[in-house]
This record gives C-alpha cells, structure tokens and sequence, in this order.
C-alpha cells in the first residue's frame, strides 16, 4: 500500500491526545444534604450518566479516528502485474480515432512493446484499427496474422485518424469474416463510449481472453463548438468525469498565418464532463479569430475552425431621436434580429457615419431630412450598403409637385395609381432602388377585398436563395414600385402575386436596399418570422462581400485537419459536402474537419460538432495500465466510509446507554430484565400522553393526587403537578360553574404555551383542604352564591398565599341589588346576584392585605403584555390587589379579585372554539383578556423580577413607543 500524501499520517500522532480525553472525567461531586429534593428519590431515573466511557467504545472511537486519518492520507492499493497468456496469433486491436490522439506516441510505444513480446515467442500478430472505414475493412475478404516485424514497420507509420471509431462496423467484420485461431486479444481503448460497443465487445471476447489496456496518463479530450454563435461563449470542453480533484486547461486563440489572440485558462470541476470557454475579446479582434485549441493536445478532436458565419459584422441601426417603444418601436425588432450575428451601432447619421461600417439600416423616417440624404448618399457612394424600410413616411412623401396626398387618399390600393412627376428621375437621387407609387397597397383587412399575401419562392439570383419560407408568413400592407421595364432586375423579394418586397439598386460603388414593409408588425408578421431574421444576415454577409450558402450547393474541401490538429491540403479520400448538410454531417473519412468552399462562402465542418458529452466506456476486458498491471485501487473512500460507519456506531451506543442499556459486564439476565422495566415504566407515561394529546376532548377535573409515577402497587405516588407547571381551580360542586374553569384554565395554558417559554400542562381541579395546593402558582376561584368555607379550606389557602401562591378570585359578574341604589350605568358586567356577600363570607377569615384597584403603573400591568385594560368577558371592572408596601413576598400581590368572568372569556371546547361571547368589544376584548391571564401567570411564577429598576429604561421606552 502506498499514501499519495503521506504527511496527513502525521494525525496520527494525536490518538494519544485523543485517547486522553476520553479517558478523563471530572472530579467527584461533593454530596450535599438538602432535604426538599427527598421527593426526588421516588422518581424513576430516564437516564444513566456512566462515570467514564467503557473500553470497548474508547477502541470504537480511536478506530474511528485512525481510519480518517489514513483516508485523508489517499491510500492506494498497487495493481498487480497481468501476464501475457496465448501460444497462438496475438490479435491487437487498436483505437486510432481522434480522440486518441492524446499521448499517440505512448499508445504506440505501448503497442509496440506487445509486438516484441509476441515476436520474441514467434507469434504472428493481427492489427486491427476501430476508427478504419467499412471499405478499407472490407477490402480483406479474412483478416490475417502477419510476422511480428511487419506489423511493427505498420505500426510506426500509423497516425490518428481525424474521426471517430466505428466499433460497429469492425464486430461485424469479425463476426462475417473471423480471423481463426487467436491465443489473446490486446485492445488498446481510448475509454469513451460510441454505438456498437456491446456487438463489439461480444466479437472480442469470443476470439479471446481479452486485455484493455488504458491509458490514464493521456485522457480523451475534445473542444465543440459552442452552441451559440457569437456570443460570450466560443466552445465547450469535453472531457471524461474525474471526482478526484478540479483540472486546469488552457485554451489558446490563433488568426490564420499561426498569431495568438488570447490564452484562456479555464478549469474543470471534480466530476465536471464539460466546461465552458468564455472569451472577451472587441469585436474588431474577435472577428480574426480562425481557429481555437486545446494547449498540449495535439489532435483533430481539440481543435474548432472558424468560417465566415462566426464574423461579427458591424451594423448601424440610424435612429430619429425618438425613444423605441417595446414591441411596437422601429428599431425594436431588428435590434433582436441583428444582436446574436452582428457588431450592432445605434445613433443619428452624424455617429454612425464616423464608424467604419458595411451596412446601416434606416427605419421609416429616419431618411425625412435632405441634409441627411446627402451625407448617405455620399456614404453609398463610396461602397456602403444602406438597408431601408418603408412605411406611413415613406408612404406619403412621393406625390404630384411633392405635395401631401389628400387624407385617406394614399389608404386605398385597389384604384389604379399613376406614377407621380418625380418618377421620371432617377429614383436613387432619394436613396431609393425604384420609382414608388403613391401612397401604400393596402392587402385584406374590413374594407378591402383583398386577402394578405405570402411570399414567393426566392430567385436562384437573390441572396435570399435557399431560405425556407414560413407558411404562415403573410403581408398585409406594402408600397408598390412603379412599373417599368427592369423592375424583374431590381427584385429580390416578391409576393406571390409578383409585386416587389424587396429591391435593391447600386449606387456608386455601394447599393441601395429596400423592403417595401415596415421594420414593425403593422404591415406584416414577417419581422415576427426566423426568416426575417436570416434576411437580415444574408445582407450583412452579401455587404460585407460573403456569400455562405444555405441550399444543396456542393462545397469542395479546401483545407483540412489531419489527426494531430495540423491544417493541410486535404486529402484524395475527402470529397465535397452540399451547404444544407453541415449541421447534420459529422466528421469521416470522406468528410474529414476543415474548410469547404471558396472564400466568400466557406464553411468549416469541426469534429467535436456533434460532440455533447463524452462518456465513460465499460471494460471489454481485463483492464490494465500501459506497463501491464492492473489499475491501482483507491482506498482513501473506503476508509472514511468504515470511519463514518464507526462514528454512527457510537452515536448509537451512546443513545442506548443514555437510554439505560447496559453493555458491561454484568449478567445478562438481570440488564435485559431492568432493561425492560426501564422501557416500560418509560413507556407507560409517554403512551398515556400520546393518548392525551391525540384525544381531541378536554381532560376531566383530576384531584391533585393524580399519579404519573411508577405503576407498582404500594409505592408512594408523585402527584403530576409536581413533574409539570399546572393551573388549578377551585372545585364548587356546580358542574357547569367547574366545566367553564376546566376550559378557560385549558385555553390559558394554549395560549400561553404558544407565546411564552412557560410550558403548562392541564389544568386540576382542586379541594382546598383535601389536596395539597403547594405544586401550583395560581389558583382561580370562581364565587357561587353558596359558595362556604371550612375552618380546613382557610388553613389550607393561608399557607398556599404565604408560601408565594397566588389565588384569583372571580366574582364572574356584579351583584346588582347590592349596588347602592341599584345603578349600573356604564358597567357591561353580567348579573350575578347573591356573589358580594358570598364574597365576604369566603374571605372573612383569610389574611387578605390592604386593596387597592390596579392600574397600568402596576406590576401586573407589564410582566409581559403592556396593558392598560384588563378586561375578561366582561370590560370595565374594577380589579382589587394588595396595596403597595402590604403585602408580603417581596410585595407581590397574594390575591387578586375582580368580576370580569376570565374563565368565559379564556375558555376553549374539543373542537378549539370560544363557545362564549365577550361583552362589547368581541375577539379584540378576548385578545386582551387572554394577555391579562399571561401577565397573571408570569407575575405568579417570577414575582417582582419586572419591578427590578433595571428594566425600567426598557419599560419607559416601551411606554413612550
């Protein structure tokens, strides 16, 4: 075993550390007695802490580490040496495609290495190459073995093939024609997948024993095209998935006569098959650009031709001033025609007439101003290409003695129309091909009878030839040309009923072009068409002397790549490919990569065009190296993979033991036996609760001394409201009174267990006197009219206040006939006669403080809601609590009395609703109520900790927002 990097082994020196640190374990607790926790004993522990970690899984852990160590350090298993077996013919097979042509010279050497062997055993050795065409294949009627010395002379003469492989073609050979007795198969791959591999490895293996040597130090590579032409993207990189690490290439730019643009490094992910090539260049110097290869990688596959149709012509587009509205602008659908294959300037003429360009294209109107004529016209003149397009302007400038037409007259175009005055001169003095009607040709629409035109098939003579035409293409609006006798010789586009749409006529050294459209949707759909858009190239290639054609014109090879990359004459097998044929052609014998055509119309034909992605092949064979061993296996996975594996196993030994299992050295017997009990008395509590919680009704009034604690009989039982916070109410004998307190108590705790870190279990009923009231914060009270008290229930809620127990008394209403002479005005209470001497009557032996009615500056006011109101169902009551400085408890109020009926506001049935109304306000009073219960609970759970001066700059702030 060898480590690829070795000084991550220096992590080993840490299992010491690490060993300890498991090990230690803090000091011994200090035991300490403490006599209120004794009701602790009766709990049954969840969890058992260990004192320090057992042995077995301090080596658990250490193995863990130690196998991440060694798979950090990248070990590698070496691969064993595979022997030559055989006595009879040795067939080797070779891939000589292109994309073998990465290390050619090691894949000979490697090759010629098993011609010595097979030569020094006398063995005669058969050649047979992958990437041969089907005609060279079967020129032998049965391939033969032939001595080792002529194979070898074979063998330094071959060069890679500028194609691919056809594996197909060759099982079949073997499969119709099989060469006899072979004692091994060699197959010298180049790892990528192709068509006709299954058939192909079927024919070997049934020659053979089969060895597929590879070569991992000269990986395939291959540059394609990028998919869109002219844009930031020139080419892809194609490479076969690698996980191991990021790979870095670099791209280099070269013009024709050998020059080097630009170097672009570009790199390719873990596990990327492809990557793009980004380059930046001005379009002056992109448009040099004649070919792009991979640095280092001699072969025909690295290596992208550029043509004539990757040229970024440059392109004025003349502007009026005006902004171009979306959609319905001038400028708007030609600037989307022109942007992916032009250089594309816009300004007035004054700009663009300063810029070295071929074509300008003049929009409707742009042309109105005859300074502006003059200065294109010059322009022309000296070889330029101008591009216009009619429309409403246009339509209404050539009338008689230049006059405007009439309003609607220029509309109609079923009258005949005469040509006006200015017809008799030459029509390119107003930068026009031809003479034009007045006014425009209207086609189909609610007042004409005519119905829009579709194109006519383009001459052999325009340089629209070849272009499909769209059937759905239509015209509906066009000017007319004035008919003369040439007007066949100006056109270049015509409707189907022969009228021009688009005629052009030279000027000077230039030309004039006109479409007889709008550059917008209104007089036709055609801008919205691909073949607007392929119109528009065609003359910027025609302007700039190109003429790259689209039809089944034949284009002989003029330049072609050879197998390493090196552009030559091409050779005697190439022959010519039809113009329509490129995009669908890929690269072979008859058609190898490099240029087709003249150079006005030369197109290049790349090998790594139908290139997507390359894709690893499946062995044939036994896979070996080139030196005849058998790939090196990597086992840096597999150790973090057993280290990961090891980890997971102690996250689940410590979940066990953390859960009671034992795994000492203890009987068997007895730690399953505690094991289960342990499960069990777990279970029993959490079963009951998940019962509870799926229970869609309320809990029933449970007395105080419910148990949640150990099932065996005899045990002393831990009341639940000492293993969670609980609510309790008062139990008065009235079932509808108790159901309300049930409810309300209930949708308190909801509520505030939804808003607050308080968690609060159900509410208990309770009997004071009979049960212990110690385990709860707050009691609420609801007053009866025969509400009584024992001299047991006084004694039992004195201690429950003096120990720092909170009771809410709730009158629920305001007894109405003992109000002085009866008045209730304002007051929203209900009516709850009898409550105000019951009230007396239950309190009279209490220790209640000095009262006073609360208001927002109390404490109760802002323990966690800031309230100024503290209504229940009903609003506007007075609350009584212990005047300031009287009461005990660190002043914290010991009774809290009121008649607003908190537990009709606050209570919730099964089904989550508030079965009672509030009193006036609705679900804003409610809301108000439920905070006010909040506020009670905190204040009852933390005390006086809001009236700590230290929250007083946050309350004033608070206040003041």
């Amino acid at each position: 075993m060898i480590f690829l990097t070795p000084f991550t082994l220096l992590g080993l020196l840490t299992l010491p550390l690490v060993w300890w640190l498991l090990k230690a374990t803090p000091p011994t607790p200090r035991r300490q007695s403490f006599p209120p926790i004794q009701i602790l004993r009766r709990l049954r522990p969840r969890e058992a802490d260990v004192a320090r970690s057992p042995l077995w899984l301090l080596l658990v852990r250490l193995a863990a580490v130690t196998l991440l160590v060694l798979g950090l350090a990248h070990p590698v298993l070496p691969g064993e040496h595979v022997p030559t077996s055989g006595h009879g013919p040795l067939l080797l097979v070779l891939d000589d495609d292109m994309l073998s042509a990465s290390g050619w010279s090691q894949r000979i050497a490697t090759a010629q290495g098993f011609v010595d062997d097979a030569a020094h055993a006398n063995r005669p050795v058969l050649l047979l190459l992958t990437a041969a065409t089907v005609d060279s294949l079967g020129a032998q009627d049965t391939p033969h073995a032939r001595p080792a010395t002529i194979v070898q002379q074979q063998l330094n003469s071959l060069r890679p093939a500028p194609w691919g492989t056809d594996r197909a073609a060759l099982a079949h050979m073997l499969e119709t024609h099989p060469p006899g007795d072979v004692g091994n198969v060699v197959y010298l791959a180049n790892g990528v997948a192709s068509t006709g591999d299954a058939a192909f490895s079927k024919a070997l293996k049934a020659l053979g024993p089969v060895q597929e040597v590879r070569f991992p130090d000269a990986p395939p590579l291959a540059l394609a095209p990028a998919s869109a032409r002219n844009g930031p993207v020139i080419a892809r990189i194609l490479a076969l998935p690698d996980a191991s690490a990021p790979r870095s290439f670099t791209v280099r730019v070269h013009t024709q006569d050998g020059g080097t643009l630009a170097v672009v490094p570009v790199t390719l992910p873990a596990g990327a098959s492809s990557a793009d090539v980004p380059v930046e260049l001005p379009n002056t110097v992109r448009n040099r650009i004649d070919q792009i290869a991979l640095a280092g990688q001699a072969s025909a596959a690295a290596t992208v031709l550029f043509d004539e149709g990757d040229r970024l012509r440059p392109v004025g587009l003349m502007t009026s001033g005006a902004a171009d509205t979306p959609l319905i602008g001038p400028l708007f659908y030609l600037r989307r025609a022109l942007a992916p294959t032009a250089d594309l300037h816009e300004g007035n003429d004054a700009a663009l007439l300063t810029q070295p360009l071929s074509v300008i294209i003049a929009p409707d109107g742009t042309l109105a101003d005859p300074a502006t004529r003059q200065k294109v016209t010059d322009w022309v003149k000296n070889g330029g290409t101008l591009v216009r397009f009619a429309g409403p302007a246009l339509a209404g400038e050539h009338h008689e003695a230049g006059q405007p037409a009439p309003a609607g007259e220029g509309e109609d175009d079923t009258a005949p129309q005469q040509p006006s005055a200015q017809t008799s001169t030459d029509p390119t003095t107003d930068l026009l091909p031809v003479a034009l009607l007045d006014g425009s040709r209207q086609l189909g629409g609610t007042m004409t009878w005519g119905a829009p035109q579709k194109l006519a098939p383009f001459d052999a003579a325009s340089p629209f030839h070849g272009l499909d035409i769209p059937a759905d293409v239509t015209i509906s609006q066009q000017v007319l040309a004035s008919p003369v006798a040439d007007l066949a010789a100006h056109s270049w586009a015509r409707l189907t009923d022969g009228t021009p749409l688009v005629t052009h006529a030279a000027l000077g050294k230039g030309e004039i072009v006109l479409f007889h459209i709008s550059s917008t949707a209104d007089w036709s759909n055609l801008p919205l068409s691909g073949l607007f858009v392929a119109m528009l190239q065609r003359l910027t290639d025609h302007a700039n002397g190109v003429s790259i054609p689209a039809d089944d014109s034949l284009l002989a090879p003029v330049m072609t790549l050879d197998g390493e990359g090196v552009l030559a004459p091409p050779p005697p097998s190439a022959r010519g490919l039809k113009a329509n044929a490129f995009a669908d052609t890929a690269v072979s014998q008859a058609h190898p990569p490099g240029l087709y055509g003249p150079r006005a119309a030369r197109r290049a034909l790349n090998a790594g065009t139908h290139l997507v992605n390359l894709v690893p092949a499946q062995p044939v064979g036994t896979v070996t190296t080139p030196a005849g061993r058998r790939p090196d296996t990597p086992l840096g996975r597999y150790c973090l993979l057993a280290a990961a594996l090891l980890l997971l196993l102690d996250a689940v030994m410590v979940l066990l033991m953390r859960a009671g299992v034992s795994f000492g050295k203890r009987n068997p017997t007895r730690s399953s036996t505690l094991s289960l009990a342990l499960l069990l008395a777990i279970g029993v509590p959490i079963n009951a609760r998940a019962a509870e919680a799926d229970s869609p009704t309320l809990p029933p009034p449970q007395p105080a001394t419910a148990s949640l604690a150990s099932p065996q009989q005899g045990t002393p039982s831990v009341p639940g409201a000492a293993l969670e916070t609980r609510l309790a109410y008062v139990l008065t004998g009235h079932e509808d009174v108790d159901t309300v307190s049930r409810q309300g108590l209930q949708g308190l705790s909801d509520y505030t267990n939804a808003r607050t870190s308080a968690k609060l279990g159900h509410p208990d009923g309770v009997r004071p006197g009979q049960d212990d009231l110690s385990y709860y914060p707050l009691l609420y009270w609801p007053i009866t009219l025969d509400a009584r008290t024992t001299p047991a229930q006084t004694a039992a809620l004195t201690t429950f206040m003096a120990h720092g127990g909170i009771l809410l008394i709730d009158t629920q209403g305001q007894d109405v006939s003992s109000q002085n002479n009866g008045d209730t005005s304002g007051s929203f209470a209900g009516d709850a006669p009898g409550t105000r001497s019951a009230l007396r009557r239950v309190t009279s032996d209490l220790p209640i403080p000095p009262l006073a009615t609360i208001t927002d500056h109390h404490l109760l006011a802002h323990t966690f809601y800031m309230l100024h109101d503290f209504p229940g169902r009903y609003a506007g009551q007075p609350i009584w609590v212990a005047r300031e400085g009287q009461a005990e408890n660190d002043d914290v109020s010991p009774v809290i009395i009121g008649s607003a009926d908190w537990a009709h506001a606050w209570a919730v049935d099964e089904n989550g609703n508030t079965p009672y109304a509030v009193i006036p306000d609705g679900a804003d009073q409610r809301q108000l109520a439920y905070r006010f219960g909040v506020n009670a609970v905190i204040y009852a759970l933390t005390g006086n900790y809001k009236a700590d001066q230290v929250h007083v700059p946050m309350l004033l702030q608070r206040l003041g927002e």
